[in-house]
Order: C-alpha cells, then sequence, then structure tokens
C-alpha cells in the first residue's frame, strides 16, 4: 500500500470509529508501529486528527457523501459561471498556471480566451475544454497517475513526482468546505497534491461558492492565511464576512 493510501485509510478508519488504538491500525495495514507513528504525525499537522498516548481521535467525526464532478456539474451553476469570469480576469498572458480539480475550475477554463499561456492541470475534464484552445503560444499540459473517477483527477506517485519540479505564477483551485481558515476535501491523496502545487505557486487563488462556506470536509490541504485572495459570489453572509480577517474577498 503506497503511503498516501495509508494516511486515506487511516484518515477514513479513525473518523468512524472517533478513536482508534494504533496496534489496531498497525494490525489493519500490515505495517510497522513507527510506520504509523510518523503517518498519525504528518494526519495531526493536516488537522485531521489528534494523537493521544498509543491512539488516535479524530478531529472530524462525521459522516458525508462525496459528490462526484457529474454532479457538482448541476449545482449552484450561476453563481461558479460569475466566479469563474472573476478568476479569468486575473490572468495576464504569458501565464504558467495551475488548475486544480472542481466544476468551477471547468468553468474557468472555459472562460479562458488568452492567447499565450502554458497551463498545467491534474483534471481530466479541465483538460479535455483547453485541448481545444491549443496552439503553438497556448499550451495545455495534463499531468497523469492514478486517476480518482468521483473527481476526474490524477494523484499519486506519478503525478506528484512530475509535479514536485514545476514552477507557477498563478494556481487556481477549489474546495468542498472552508470553515475558519482551513480549506478541506474529501480525499487525502488529492489534498496532497493540491498541497504541492500551492507550495510550487506564486499566486494561490481559492474559487469557491457561498454554500461552501462553513462547511467541513474530510480534510484540510490549505489555510486562508497561506493563499493569496478567495474569488467568492456576491451573496454576502456573516461567514463570508469573517473570512476577511485571514485574507483577501475578490467579489
Amino acid at each position: 500500500m503506497k503511503k498516501y493510501q495509508r494516511l486515506e485509510e487511516i484518515t477514513k478508519m479513525v473518523n468512524q470509529k472517533g478513536t482508534m488504538r494504533i496496534s489496531e491500525i498497525v494490525k489493519k495495514l500490515h505495517v510497522t508501529d513507527m510506520t504509523v507513528r510518523r503517518d498519525l504525525a504528518e494526519l495531526e499537522e493536516q488537522g485531521v486528527l489528534t494523537k493521544l498516548h498509543g491512539a488516535a481521535r479524530s478531529n472530524t467525526a462525521f459522516q458525508y457523501r462525496e459528490i462526484s464532478h457529474r454532479e457538482k456539474n448541476t449545482q449552484n451553476v450561476e453563481a461558479k459561471r460569475l466566479i469563474a469570469q472573476k478568476a479569468a480576469s486575473l490572468i495576464e498572458e504569458g501565464d504558467t498556471i495551475f488548475l486544480g480539480p472542481g466544476t468551477t475550475i471547468s468553468l474557468l477554463a472555459e472562460e479562458i480566451t488568452h492567447k499565450s499561456l502554458s497551463i498545467v492541470t491534474n483534471c481530466w475534464p479541465v483538460f479535455n475544454i483547453l485541448f481545444q484552445k491549443t496552439s503553438p503560444s497556448f499550451q495545455v499540459f495534463l499531468l497523469g497517475g492514478e486517476m480518482r473517477e468521483i473527481t476526474e483527477s490524477f494523484v499519486g506517485d506519478i503525478t506528484n513526482t512530475t509535479l514536485e519540479r514545476m514552477h507557477f505564477s498563478k494556481m487556481f483551485f477549489s474546495a468542498n468546505g472552508v470553515k475558519g481558515k482551513s480549506v478541506m476535501t474529501s480525499s487525502v491523496a488529492e489534498a496532497y497534491t493540491q498541497k504541492l502545487a500551492l507550495s510550487h505557486s506564486i499566486e494561490r487563488y481559492l474559487l469557491v461558492d457561498s454554500s461552501k462556506i462553513g462547511k467541513e470536509d474530510f480534510t484540510t490541504f490549505a489555510s486562508l492565511t497561506n493563499i493569496t485572495g478567495i474569488i467568492i459570489d456576491d451573496h454576502e453572509t456573516e461567514a463570508m464576512k469573517r473570512l476577511r480577517a485571514y485574507t483577501e474577498i475578490i467579489q
């Protein structure tokens, strides 16, 4: 079992049980005690769980169902389109961009009309949209790897090894939930890839509609304090107003 698969499995088990002993995890995953302790330390750093003496306690022990890319295509379309248009206005000719997975990012891909860009994505639907626009000065690259069917995005060692050698002027990404200053998604593997791309980007823009504000999800992969700005729809709420304490709001 690869590391990202192990982290995701540990997270699921701990969230399901609420609290789980290290010895149980060792037995179920057939790995060493030291390996589990290292994994728990990493998951604690991500805010997924809290390490206890000989055990781990879930920080977000709740039941959820991850919504697929196809299902999300029909949700809050008007708000997402507005967000995508605002994001497109921040792109400049000659930029090197990373686009993460998500339906709002797919809409951003549709809105891009620039002539000279280099765009990298790990999302199949985003790549398909942009591939129709390619030219000698408009390049699009798809990171391969293991595809997560539910989001139609590539993750894992192949994806991350390639991504580690790349650097971007701007990154546009989405999330399943934003609570406090935590930016969350449903998959540890996907979170790791997003986090890696963020660390290699100069400007980082989060694209979410107001329905995501105040929601929790499986794992935290970014903090609002470490991004350039959040691009959101015009539906002002108290929760959205509190975001201004952490980052710039682009409406």
